[in-house]
């Protein structure tokens, strides 16, 4: 903290991850150094008469086995994905919350899809008991409670609370409004990032609008980001809740800095204006107060349409130069989890910085040409990393980058 009581610093010092390769942070970071898959069918419900069957799907997860019992019935399945993440980063931060004051303690969160499931459960009780027993209203108090009130709640932190919705982007939105909040002064601890599943039949017919998922069966080949053979995403459920600190107070040693963060959104369609992804690297970068060389490693947001990874690629080919700088994405492991997927790449880069390694991208064996990337594929590389760069984009124009630094 600087003399006059600014912060100067913010630092990530827990991590909460549930995510389809691991429901503890380092299983799955064992996982995804191994290359572990965790794409398969959909299997709560016959998803044969739908064109898309696959998807990042958590197995293993019981709530019975992590939260007090009276909690299940006032929650759905994201909820207490989310409640487990929360738990996990506060416990891994040392959390004194008691002692810091509960109001300077705070949860921003984004969602983009997880109210789906109790959506779908309150009307059909709207059908079943009639209107005077649920309302729309009550679906979007949900929405709020989920990112917010469940976990401020459960833990007594009654500091700056939001929820950001900007799709894929919202994850790393969050964490940079969270770190914003650190840095005027109006948080001393945050919990942030996000965590989503939709994978009722609503909620899958919800990803299906999107046009974007692949029809592929085969786990192997549905989602190929920057290989000739990309044929689109498969939707993931999970992600990973953060807290974030300043460093001058923080009780355990961080796991790394964010010292830049910025968004943007693209132009309307049909403009001759770019997109808006290497402005907002751009922008990370000059808020971190890094040249482009300082990076060390991306981790990309890998659309694995066609068209949207060649985005990426000509804006980190303009950013870096080409092959300039590793690229992973370890998504192609989780599937994109639309907000959670922004976040656990953050929990990604942080470890990748900790233990000096470049996790794989699998699965893509025949990489573009033109996009010239040096994308990390099929085996963890070895090489010394001291700052990643996080991209993330989201449908309908969103653009966030954020840049982590490894602490000494």
């Amino acid at each position: 903290m600087a003399p006059d009581g600014a912060v100067t610093d913010v630092v990530v010092t827990g991590l909460g991850v549930t995510a389809p390769t691991g429901l503890t942070v380092e299983e799955y970071w064992t996982a995804t150094l191994a290359g572990t898959p965790g794409i398969g069918p959909l299997t709560a419900y016959d998803a044969t008469r739908y064109p898309a069957r696959l998807a990042g799907l958590i197995t293993g997860f019981d709530a019975r086995d992590h939260l007090p019992g009276r909690l299940l019935p006032q929650t759905d399945r994201v909820t207490r994905l989310a409640l487990v993440a929360a738990a996990q980063a506060l416990d891994d931060a040392r959390a004194d919350i008691a002692g810091r004051g509960d109001h300077a303690c705070g949860v921003i969160t984004s969602n983009a899809t997880g109210g789906f499931e109790f959506s779908h459960r309150e009307m059909r009780r709207l059908w079943t008991l009639g209107p005077d027993h649920v309302s729309v209203y009550q679906c979007f108090a949900w929405f709020y409670a989920v990112n917010t009130g469940q976990i401020s709640i459960r833990h007594g932190m009654r500091g700056p609370g939001g929820v950001l919705v900007t799709e894929q982007a919202g994850g790393l939105d969050a964490i940079g409004a969270a770190r914003r909040a650190i840095l005027g002064g109006r948080g001393r601890l945050m919990l942030t990032g996000g965590v989503e599943s939709s994978f009722d039949p609503w909620g899958w017919v919800s990803h299906l609008a999107s046009g974007t998922v692949s029809t592929r069966t085969d786990p192997t080949t549905a989602y190929l980001p920057f290989d000739r053979r990309a044929h689109g995403q498969v939707p993931g459920e999970g992600g990973a809740l953060l807290v974030l600190e300043d460093a001058a107070s923080a009780r355990r040693h961080p796991y790394g800095r964010i010292t830049g963060y910025a968004a943007t959104f693209d132009p309307a369609p049909g403009t001759d204006r770019p997109p808006g992804l290497r402005r907002a690297i751009a922008l990370a970068l000059t808020d971190a107060g890094l040249d482009p060389d300082a990076v060390d490693l991306v981790v990309a947001d890998a659309a694995g349409v066609p068209e949207l990874d060649a985005q990426e690629a000509d804006a980190l080919c303009a950013v870096f130069g080409p092959y300039g700088v590793p690229v992973c994405a370890p998504k192609t492991m989780t599937g994109r989890l639309m907000a959670g997927a922004g976040p656990l790449d953050v929990v990604c880069a942080l470890l990748a910085l900790r233990d000096q390694v470049v996790p794989p991208t699998v699965h893509v064996t025949e990489p573009v040409d033109d996009h010239r990337l040096d994308l990390v594929r099929d085996r963890p590389r070895r090489c010394p990393l001291a700052t990643a760069l996080v991209v993330s984009r989201g449908a309908g124009g969103f653009n966030s980058a954020l840049v982590v630094e490894r602490t000494p």
